[in-house]
């Protein structure tokens, strides 16, 4: 047996075992919430995120900074008309200093302090800043409940994979042992050579949609697989064989009002229009003035020799009060920046209505997929029922001569069909009320829970 379909056909075996075995769905979520390269990112930006807050803060917090430097320097000083005294020396007038220094070593230390008192700049920015920590928290939401979706789309698509490998696998055997009837009474005379060709041409025709499906299924293992990472058994719970209920669907004006008000996408657009109206105000005046509180000390000596011999020059500085900065020109920058502020407003003024059209469109597309889903469902459980039920018809009649063997292979296949389709309509009603609540903003666990005990009740 190739390694492929030996693969397939242990995962299979697997999943046959006891549910204990089985991987359920909140389980495939928490795995997926460990190894999910795509999630990771998500997490390490959101903490990056949050760290914009404290940036906000900081803004309006003391700047202290140690200043020190050291070189070489030359000063030459030569002071005429000088007037000097001194106690035991008299007074004298026209005297003249002269002081100089060659290459000497120069030495600075000063402390500075200033703390911003009125900025719009800093305004905005911190503004800015607290917005875009909003929209980490609202991107780490979405994508949250962005996984707990693919979780699911992956799960059931290798359960669904596993279904329909298990209907050909069914099917398989049911026209192999119709090709071995057909043989059989074609020796004795009982059906024309046709019906063994026929039902040998079918049979050829599953062995190929088998393979088929048994990479398929493959593919879809190893997707679940790339997303949970390693699991000791990574296996989903079987289908349900019993019709799948959920809650009340509710009023749709309700899950619009809800989406339009929590949806994670949409508050993110959101909060990048604020953002765009606060860059806007930074540039919004022609004068924006900033006023700090500004402290400072130092010292600064040179020392060395020079034309009269040794000398040495030592400063201490002290100061503290207010400074006033306001932009005159600045060479056309500020309007060139206003200007592309109000366009940037404008631009996500209209994401903000895409993502708004969007978010309805997809809401109202999920509730009229959940309203419809459980009529939808009984019909094709009925259309199946109905499969089997002209299958078994069929099958008698083709013992009692009424029927052919083509008839038979037929009522086979839109048996398995009408399975498989009643299968997929119920996975469907499942994912689409996972996706319902994620587009309201309120996918939890518990609702991935709710599934799992559903999944196991009607197993």
């Amino acid at each position: 047996m190739p390694p492929a379909r030996l693969l397939v056909t242990m995962w299979i075996t697997t999943a046959l075992a006891s549910g204990a075995q089985a991987l359920d769905l909140t389980e495939a979520w928490r795995a997926a919430a460990l190894h999910d390269p795509e999630f990771a990112a998500a997490r390490a930006a959101h903490e990056a995120g949050l760290a914009r807050r404290t940036q906000a803060g900081a803004l309006w917090r003391p700047n202290i900074q140690l200043e020190s430097g050291v070189g070489r320097a030359s000063i030459e000083n030569a002071t005429r008309g000088a007037a000097f005294s001194a106690p035991g020396l008299g007074a004298s007038g026209g005297v003249a200093f002269d002081t100089s220094v060659t290459s000497g070593t120069s030495t600075r230390v000063a402390l500075a302090v200033r703390q911003p008192l009125v900025d719009r700049e800093r305004e905005a920015q911190s503004r800015q800043l607290e917005i875009a920590a909003d929209v980490a928290e609202l991107e780490w939401l979405d994508a949250q409940q962005a996984l707990k979706l693919r979780s699911s789309e992956r799960y059931f698509d290798a359960a669904l994979a596993a279904e329909q490998l298990r209907l050909l696998t069914r099917q398989t055997a049911a026209v192999d042992q119709a090709l071995l009837e057909a043989q059989d009474r074609f020796r004795i005379g009982d059906r024309p050579v046709t019906d063994t060709h026929e039902a040998a041409a079918r049979a050829a025709s599953l062995a190929s949609r088998r393979l088929a499906a048994e990479t398929e299924l493959e593919l879809k293992r190893v997707a679940l697989a790339d997303l949970v990472g390693p699991q000791p058994v990574g296996v989903p719970l079987p289908l349900p064989t019993a019709p799948v209920r959920v809650d009340d669907v509710g009023v749709l004006a309700d899950w619009l009002a809800q989406a339009r008000q929590r949806n994670p996408a949409l508050g993110v657009a959101e909060a990048r229009l604020r953002a765009a109206r606060q860059e806007q105000n930074k540039t919004s005046t022609a004068l924006s003035p900033s006023l700090d509180l500004v402290a400072h000390i130092g010292r600064e000596r040179l020392s060395g020799t020079g034309d009269f011999g040794g000398a040495s020059n030592t400063s201490n500085n002290r100061a503290v009060g207010v400074q006033l900065a306001v932009p005159l020109y600045t060479g056309g920058w500020r309007s060139a920046r206003q200007i592309e502020a109000r366009a940037l407003v404008d631009k996500a003024h209209a994401d903000v209505e895409r993502a708004r059209q969007q978010v309805a469109l997809q809401t109202r597309s999920a509730w009229l997929e959940l309203a419809v889903g459980s009529g939808r469902q009984a019909a094709l459980s009925s259309a199946a029922l109905a499969s089997q039920a002209r299958l078994d018809a069929t099958r008698v009649g083709l013992r009692a001569g009424d029927r052919t063997t083509q008839e038979l292979l037929d009522a086979e296949n839109d048996a398995a069909a009408a399975d498989l389709a009643l299968m997929q309509a119920r996975v469907q009603l499942l994912t689409n009320r996972l996706r319902l609540s994620a587009l309201a903003g309120q996918l939890d666990e518990t609702h991935l829970s709710q599934i799992d005990a559903a999944l196991r009740a009607r197993r």
